[in-house]
């Protein structure tokens, strides 16, 4: 796979996001500004500039007309697509960590930081899917994470509920119409930060990257942790891939203790690992230092992944990925071993 390098941003990268129909990729980097880019050959659409701090966020709605983003500018910003105009501002007491919309885009939430004796919040928006409306001003719930904060959130199927990640390493399950929490589990290590959350589309179930060097593949429902990927370093992000069965994981040391030999070692690699059997099937090099996030195209037809270097890096996946059956691989394994 020969990737296309977008070269937009002059600070690390934060997130990165596809649009639904997976033509469109959105960047955020630490530099204050938003990138839009064409998935299929890296030519830039457009830049969105407004905030006046790092950006740590952005989601796109169903519609592809609007997208929100969030900074440590203490606000939650909404732009319109094509003329790039900001639409709104909402202001928080501290910075906003994660922003989605639901799956008909009528509501955004919005995961902000506990700083200056405020605690970590989830607050849902209402949203007006219309570039002419405008926007309320209306806070329609406010979640206090007053045990650990919550590091990251999303909406279930059907915004049944919203699921949150921790800094404890926990995972809360929350009433979306009401905002009462239903259930919390411990699902990775003690105080280990789960860096990141992203669903399966038909957002029944999710993926969660943490710093204690795994990703967890959990149900929405009832919280059960279905599959373990174990990696060798601290991850940042964790996407899963459609049509294949696979999920992509990133990570890497944090900047201040990377090393010459770190890099030598391949710990700046996209990981592919199969998303039944929990193997590592693959990896993808490319990066200087930290993945710090991965997207899979919602069209099953590649990825991208955003660094510490500051590049973001799409991929178009070749037709040896399409035609690989890991199945048939892991049975030759098996008779081979039996034979031995």
């Amino acid at each position: 796979m020969r990737p296309i390098l977008l070269q937009g941003h002059e600070r690390a990268l934060t997130q990165i996001r596809y649009n639904r129909d997976g033509d469109i990729i959105f960047s955020t980097a630490k530099d204050q500004h938003i990138c839009a880019w064409f998935a299929h050959n890296g030519e830039r659409l457009g830049t969105y500039h407004g905030h006046q701090g790092a950006l740590w966020t952005v989601d796109v709605d169903p519609t592809s007309t609007i997208i929100a983003s969030g900074a440590a500018d203490n606000t939650v910003r909404l732009w319109d697509i094509k003329s790039g105009k900001c639409l709104k501002v909402w202001n928080f007491d501290t910075a906003v960590k994660r922003v989605e919309f639901n799956e008909d885009g009528s509501r955004l939430l919005a995961v902000t930081e506990k700083r200056m004796g405020f605690l970590g919040t989830i607050v849902v928006l209402a949203i007006t899917l219309d570039a002419e409306a405008e926007q309320s001003d209306e806070r329609v719930m406010t979640i206090s994470c007053e045990e650990s904060k919550a590091t990251v959130a999303g909406w279930s199927y059907m915004s049944k509920y919203i699921i949150a990640g921790h800094e404890d390493g926990s995972v809360s399950q929350y009433d979306a119409k009401t905002g009462e929490a239903l259930d919390n589990v411990q699902v990775h290590e003690l105080d280990m930060l789960i860096t990141d959350l992203q669903w399966s589309q038909d957002r029944t179930y999710f993926i969660t990257a943490c710093k204690d060097k795994t990703a967890k593949l959990i149900n929405a429902r009832n919280l059960e942790v279905l599959k373990t990927y174990v990696a060798d370093t601290p991850l940042n992000s964790a996407s899963i891939t459609p049509k294949k069965d696979f999920v992509i994981l990133g990570g890497g040391q944090a900047a201040m203790d990377v090393t010459t030999t770190a890099a030598r070692q391949g710990k700046f690699e996209a990981r592919f690992y199969h998303k039944i059997f929990e193997e590592e099937i693959g990896r993808v090099r490319g990066h200087f230092g930290p993945l710090n996030t991965v997207a899979a195209n919602p069209n099953g037809k590649g990825y991208a992944s955003g660094g510490e270097d500051g590049y973001v890096r799409v991929h178009q996946f070749d037709k040896a990925y399409f035609d690989f059956t890991y199945e048939v691989e892991r049975q030759a394994r098996q008779q081979q071993q039996t034979a031995i």
